[in-house]
C-alpha cells in the first residue's frame, strides 16, 4: 500500500512520532511531504528532523509559504506520477489552495484521497476558496476531523462521505512523562498556560484576574507571543502581580517536556470568539502526559480532551478558575490524583501509537 502524505505541520519533530508508528505497518510504504520550514506570525518554523525512520521524507519547494489559504506544492503532482500512490493523505483544510491542488494531482494519477479538517464553525468563505471547498467536499474519499463540532460543520456544507473523529497527532508518552522534583518547602506553587499564541481568545487576562486574588506564594509562566502580549504585561501591572508573572518565548518542540516539569498546574482559559473556539488544545494532552493537572475553561473541544481527568470553568468565571487554582495549591494528593488519571486518558486515547493506529486503519479502509 503506498502513501503519500502532505503537511507542513510535520515540520514539527515531536509530530513526527506518530509517522514513524505508522510506518511500523510492513505492508505501508509512505512518503511524506514537508516543506523545509513553515512561516507564521510567530516567525519561522525550520524543518525538524526528530522521528525519520522507516518512511521517506520528502522536501518539496512551497509557494507563498506562511499565507495559510494560499500556499500549495507546485511539484507535487510530478513526484505522485512518480510514486504512483494508493492514497494521497491530505493533512489540510478543504478550503486550502494546498488541498484542492493536491486532490486534483491525486485523481490524475488515480489515487484515492482523504483531507483533515479542525474547523469547528460554520464558516462560509468567498470564491475562490469556497469553489475550492465545494470541490473537496464532493470528490474526496474520507475525511478525518479533529473534534466532534467539526463532523457537524462539514454535514452543513453537504459533505457526505464518511468521515471520523481522530485528533491530527498525539503525544510520544516516554518523552512527555512524569518528572518529579525535588520539593522545597519554600518553593512557589507555578502555574504554565498552554498559550502558544498570545492573543485575546486565549482568555489570558482571566487567568491573570484569578491569580491576582490568589494568597500565598506562586508564579504564572505564559509560554508564547503575540499581538496581546503588551497588553498582558500592562494588565499585570495594574493587578500588581508582574514580579510573579513570567514570559516565556516559544521553544522547540523537544524542550517541551522539560517545561512541564517546572510547573505544578497547567491553565487553559481560552474564550469563545464568532469566528474562533478552541479546536482541541494540544498543550492539554502534553501536560496531562507529563502527570500535570489540567485546568480549563468550556470552550469548544477542552472539555472532550479533559473528560474527568482535569478541572473545568465557565469561560471568563475568574472567581471558578482561583478555586480551583487554591483547591490544588492545597491538595498535593488531589494534585497527583489528577495528574495521574490525565496521564491515563492520554494512555489510552492520545498517543501517538494510539492515532497512527487508527489513522492505519482508515488507510486500510480506503485502499481495501
Amino acid at each position: 500500500m503506498r502513501v503519500v502524505m502532505l503537511s507542513k505541520a510535520l515540520v514539527v519533530g515531536q509530530y513526527q512520532k506518530k509517522i514513524e508508528e505508522l510506518a511500523r505497518h510492513s505492508d505501508l510504504e509512505l512518503t511524506v511531504v514537508v516543506p523545509p520550514f513553515w512561516r507564521d506570525e510567530r516567525g519561522v518554523i525550520p524543518l525538524e528532523r526528530a522521528h525519520t525512520r522507516d518512511y521517506t521524507l520528502r522536501v518539496a519547494p512551497m509557494r507563498f509559504n506562511g499565507q495559510f489559504h494560499w500556499h500549495y506544492y507546485p511539484t507535487l503532482p510530478n513526484l505522485l506520477r512518480q510514486i504512483r500512490p494508493d492514497l494521497v493523505h491530505i493533512d489540510e483544510e478543504p478550503y486550502n489552495l494546498a488541498t484542492f491542488h493536491a486532490l486534483v494531482a491525486a485523481r490524475r494519477v488515480g489515487a484515492r484521497a482523504l483531507f483533515f479538517t479542525w474547523q469547528n464553525i460554520l464558516r462560509r468563505y468567498p470564491p475562490p476558496f469556497s469553489l475550492m471547498e465545494t470541490y473537496v467536499l464532493r470528490h474526496s474519499d474520507y475525511a478525518i476531523a479533529g473534534n466532534a463540532q467539526a463532523v457537524q460543520v462539514l454535514r452543513a456544507k453537504n459533505y457526505r462521505g464518511a468521515v471520523q473523529v481522530l485528533p491530527q497527532f498525539g503525544v510520544d508518552p516516554d518523552s512527555f512523562a512524569p518528572r518529579p522534583l525535588a520539593q522545597s518547602p519554600n518553593r512557589p506553587f507555578r502555574i504554565g498556560s498552554g498559550v502558544g499564541r498570545l492573543v485575546e481568545e486565549k482568555g489570558i487576562d482571566v487567568l491573570l484576574r484569578a491569580v491576582a486574588g490568589l494568597s500565598g506564594d506562586w508564579r504564572v509562566h505564559l509560554l508564547g507571543s503575540g499581538p496581546a502580549q503588551a497588553r498582558l504585561e500592562s494588565l499585570a501591572r495594574e493587578l500588581g502581580i508582574a514580579a510573579r508573572v513570567q514570559f516565556d518565548a516559544p521553544r522547540p518542540s523537544a524542550e517541551m517536556p522539560a517545561y512541564y516539569a517546572q510547573i505544578d498546574a497547567l491553565v487553559m482559559p481560552s474564550r469563545t470568539r464568532p469566528n474562533w473556539k478552541e479546536q482541541f488544545g494540544r498543550a492539554l494532552i502534553e501536560a496531562m502526559a507529563s502527570g500535570v493537572p489540567v485546568v480549563g475553561s468550556d470552550c469548544g473541544e477542552i472539555p472532550n480532551v479533559i473528560g474527568d481527568a482535569g478541572l473545568l470553568f465557565r469561560e471568563e468565571d475568574a472567581d471558578a478558575l482561583r478555586a480551583h487554582l487554591i483547591a490544588l495549591r492545597d491538595d498535593p494528593a488531589r494534585r497527583a490524583e489528577l495528574g495521574a488519571r490525565g496521564r491515563a486518558r492520554v494512555l489510552a486515547h492520545f498517543t501517538h501509537a494510539r492515532i497512527a493506529e487508527d489513522t492505519y486503519r482508515v488507510y486500510r479502509l480506503l485502499v481495501g
